[in-house]
C-alpha cells in the first residue's frame, strides 16, 4: 500500500459515511481518477469500499491486520506507533528492527509481521509464528540510559502487555511470569525479547520484540501444555489493530515515566500483585546451577528475590523459573 492510498483509508475509517470524491481531491491534492486508482488499490488489499453515485466512498469493513492505517486510529500517544512498517512475511520482526535501528529508524518506530519464519524467544527458542492471526511486533527505542538499566525494560513492557489485555479483553486474568512471560490459566500467550546495542556507558538503541497469541485457534501438540492464544481462553476474536494500540499506549507513558526515575520503583506495586511467581517456591535454571527458594518480591532492578532455605534472600537477575510442584 502506497502513503496516499494509507492516508485516504485513514481519512474514510476516521469519517464513518460516505466521504465524497470531491472532498478526497481537494485534501489530497489529486484527480478524481487518481481517488479511485487509490480506492481500487484499497479493495485489492482486501477493504471493503462501497462507492456510490452523488455520495462518494465509504469504509464499510477493515482486514484486521495490524498496519498503520488500522492501528492509528485508536492510538492515542504522541511517538510510539506513529510509524508503523508492516510485512506480510519476515524472518524475525527484531533481526530487521536492528538493522534498521542501526541505519538510523528513529524511536518509537514500530515494525510487525503477519508471520515470522524464524521467530525468536529467550535462550534461542523457536517462536511459532503463523499468518493472519497473532501479533509479532518490535519497538524501537533510543533511552537515554546507562546500558545497566537496559534489562528493567522487560519487566516495564511486560507491565504495558499485562495492562492492554486487561484493557482489550476485561477480565482474562493475566499474569506476569519473570522475567518476560504473560501466561493465562497457566499458559504462556505472550513472550518478550529485548536486545540493545550499546557502548560502556551509553546505549545506541533497544529493539523490544513481542510475541502475543491473539485469535490462534490451534496449538501445535508438543506445546499445548504450556502455551496457548487469547481465542482459546475466550472463544472470541480480538483486533489486532486495537490490541497494538493500547499496548503502545500504555507502554509510552510508563517509559517515560521510567525514564525519569532511576529504577522500577514506581511500578514494582503493579507487577507483585499480578505475579505469578509471588510468595511460591520456584526453581530457577541457570546456565551453571540450579537455585530454589520462595519469592518474596521483585527488586527495584528488576532482580527477583529469592528466599532460600537458609533464610538469606538473594538476587536473581538471570534464568528460567519453574513453580516447583507440591508433593502430597
Amino acid at each position: 500500500m502506497n502513503d496516499v492510498a494509507a492516508r485516504i483509508l485513514h481519512r474514510l475509517s476516521k469519517a464513518g459515511d460516505f466521504l465524497s470524491g470531491e472532498v478526497l481531491c481537494r485534501e489530497f491534492c489529486i484527480t478524481r481518477s487518481a481517488v479511485w486508482k487509490h480506492i481500487q488499490l484499497l479493495r485489492n488489499e482486501g477493504y471493503h469500499v462501497e462507492a456510490l453515485t452523488g455520495r462518494g466512498y465509504r469504509l464499510t469493513s477493515l482486514t484486521g491486520r495490524p498496519v498503520e492505517a488500522e492501528v492509528a486510529p485508536f492510538l492515542t500517544v504522541r511517538r510510539f506507533g506513529r510509524s508503523i512498517l508492516y510485512h506480510e512475511v519476515t524472518a524475525s520482526t527484531n533481526m530487521l528492527a536492528k538493522s534498521l535501528a542501526s541505519d538510523g529508524l528513529p524511536e518509537g518506530c514500530v515494525v510487525v509481521a503477519d508471520a515470522q519464519t524464524g521467530g525468536r524467544g529467550r535462550m534461542g527458542r523457536t517462536w511459532v509464528s503463523p499468518s493472519g492471526v497473532n501479533l509479532y511486533f518490535s519497538l524501537i527505542l533510543r533511552p537515554g540510559v546507562p546500558s545497566i538499566r537496559v534489562p528493567q525494560l522487560t519487566l516495564l513492557v511486560a507491565a504495558a502487555i499485562h495492562q492492554a489485555l486487561n484493557s482489550v479483553v476485561p477480565g482474562i486474568a493475566p499474569l506476569v511470569k519473570w522475567p518476560n512471560d504473560i501466561l493465562i490459566n497457566g499458559r504462556k500467550v505472550c513472550g518478550v525479547l529485548c536486545e540493545m546495542q550499546s557502548e560502556p556507558d551509553f546505549t545506541n538503541f533497544v529493539v523490544v520484540g513481542i510475541g502475543i497469541n491473539v485469535n490462534q485457534s490451534e496449538i501445535p501438540p508438543e506445546l499445548q501444555d504450556r502455551a496457548t492464544s487469547i481465542f482459546l481462553e475466550t472463544g472470541r476474536l480480538v483486533s489486532r489493530p486495537e490490541l497494538l494500540a493500547s499496548f503502545l499506549n500504555h507502554f509510552e507513558p510508563l517509559y517515560d515515566a521510567w525514564l525519569l526515575e532511576e529504577d522500577l520503583g514506581f511500578i514494582l506495586p503493579y507487577l507483585e500483585r499480578y505475579s505469578l511467581l509471588q510468595s511460591k517456591q520456584v526453581t530457577i535454571d541457570q546456565l551453571k546451577r540450579t537455585i530454589s527458594g520462595t519469592v518474596s518480591g521483585i527488586a527495584r532492578g528488576g532482580e527477583l528475590m529469592l528466599d532460600g532455605a537458609d533464610g538469606q534472600t538473594i538476587l536473581i537477575s538471570s534464568g528460567e523459573a519453574d513453580l516447583q510442584k507440591r508433593t502430597l
